[in-house]
């Protein structure tokens, strides 16, 4: 518990009615978690504004209300506390509610359009390897310590994000790393926490149902570089034209990382092979057991980062060769018939382009590319046709299917990407709305030597169908195929 005035004292009000005196016995921005004695915080979300719950929560026995509209009747005993934005008091109520956990951490946010779930594992990685304690929050799970929990979204709300800092701390992590979403950003989810350094990955179309326009992204990404404080540091992809922009306001610490000049970090891609590279940084070459060049600068920036954290360079040299891929990213799966599966979660133009190109210089002419993939719902429809004509471009067979219709017609999504293909291409590309169905025509089209990509979907293992989720997963799927193969 915790007395209101204390907590009071990480914002600033524009006014207060009742008592502050009193003790909290929770924070909460859920209603449902009503219960005496809490402190609700209503906040504007995107689709619910939960204002409309003040009197439910009062009703429950909540001792105090933020919020940014006082309601027309106060309830006596009960204290209001007008702000100017909720999701930002959130942050800083939440920040004190949890004793301020990211001042007691090194951690590192992730922040990029493609990459951030590779690089942020690969840190936490890293930092075991080096011997700490350390804590990641991701797309893909939750990790304290050693303990995995299943993630809901890339970046915690403010309550579960202190919560999981706070754990990290009690249970003497000294390192942590997370994934730092645009939305975040926009959303003030981010405020009040404490980074030690932050990483730009790269830049490409995509959440433009929720940003409108690409300027509107790079401003949500710059935010969190704007807020880094003196004394962190800001290491940027110098071969991406956004990253320059990153570091026009920081006051972070500046540096750079780069595959194609001269840069703080250089990294060089000596051999490329489908089950790992042979990759030179800052003129020492290793084995690493990743392919691709959109995988050598994840590694770059991990390398820079471990070295601006204090990492001896010689031991992250070493540790680099024993890092292994993340589920679903560019994961390879081997035929008993001689062809290649990969899993990849690339599920934007320019995410695709980066596995189909990878694919295509390790296998050449030697071997066809078969590419699965779709589009999710309810999302940016704009990249549906660039995706599909990506995709055909790229690859000499192509079976287009359901990704996450959520609540779209899975066939008029299919429809607005056959729009992108290429004439020269249809007669190569099939439409196999059942995601099942069509990984298995694709493994059937494949004959030694090709890769088959099933794009999209990667670490997920469900498909989200009007608000239900159904379990599916890429890889099981494939792994029954094979199961089921004759030499």
């Amino acid at each position: 518990m915790k007395i209101l005035s204390q907590l009071l004292a990480s914002i600033q009000p524009i006014q207060v009615v009742g008592n502050t005196d009193i003790e909290i016995t929770d924070v909460i921005n859920d209603s449902r978690k009503a219960a005496p004695g809490v402190l609700f915080v209503a906040v504007k979300g995107v689709a619910v504004d939960a204002h409309r719950f003040i009197g439910d929560v009062v009703e429950k026995g909540a001792a105090a209300i933020v919020c940014q509209q006082l309601p027309e009747t106060l309830k006596p005993g009960v204290t209001y506390i007008q702000v100017e934005n909720s999701f930002q008091a959130l942050s800083h109520l939440a920040d004190e509610w949890f004793d301020h956990p990211s001042s007691n951490l090194r951690l590192v946010g992730v922040t990029g359009t493609n990459g951030k779930t590779t690089t942020a594992t690969l840190l936490y990685e890293m930092a075991r390897l080096m011997g700490y304690k350390a804590g990641l929050l991701s797309t893909v799970e939750n990790i304290i310590d050693t303990v995995r929990y299943p993630a809901v979204q890339t970046t915690p709300d403010h309550l579960e994000l202190n919560r999981l800092l706070h754990e990290m701390v009690q249970a003497g992590c000294e390192f942590a790393f997370m994934e730092v979403s645009s939305h975040a950003c926009v959303q003030g989810r981010i405020e009040g926490i404490n980074f030690a350094g932050g990483i730009f990955t790269n830049l490409t179309r995509d959440h433009l149902d929720f940003h409108k326009t690409v300027d509107n992204y790079i401003a949500a990404k710059k935010m969190f570089f704007d807020s880094l404080p003196k004394g962190a540091f800001a290491l940027v992809n110098a071969d991406d034209k956004v990253g320059e922009v990153m570091l026009q306001n920081t006051r972070a610490g500046k540096y750079n990382y780069s595959l194609r000049t001269l840069a703080d970090f250089k990294g060089r891609i000596v051999e490329s092979r489908l089950d790992g590279t042979t990759l030179e940084l800052d003129g020492n070459e290793v084995e690493v057991l990743f392919t691709g060049r959109f995988n050598a600068y994840n590694l770059l920036s991990v390398y820079g980062a471990s070295l601006l954290l204090g990492f001896d360079p010689q031991e992250v040299l070493v540790k680099m060769s024993m890092l292994e891929p993340v589920a679903g990213r560019f994961q390879t799966l081997r035929s008993s018939r001689g062809y290649t599966a990969i899993v990849d979660y690339a599920h934007t133009p320019d995410a695709l382009v980066n596995v189909l190109d990878t694919i295509r210089e390790v296998v050449g002419t030697s071997g066809h590319i078969i590419t699965v993939c779709g589009c999710g719902g309810d999302r940016d429809a704009g990249k549906r046709p660039i995706m599909a004509r990506e995709a055909a471009v790229r690859s000499d067979r192509v079976v287009l299917t359901s990704d996450n219709p959520r609540t779209e017609d899975p066939d008029e999504i299919l429809r607005q990407m056959e729009v992108g293909l290429p004439e020269d291409k249809r007669p190569f590309t099939l439409t196999i709305t059942d995601r099942r169905q069509a990984i298995r025509t694709a493994c059937q089209l494949a004959q030694a030597g090709d890769v088959v990509l099933i794009a999209g979907k990667g670490h997920e293992d469900y498909q989200e169908i009007n608000h239900v989720k159904h379990h599916f997963d890429d890889r099981e799927e494939v792994l029954e195929v094979f199961a089921h193969e004759t030499n």
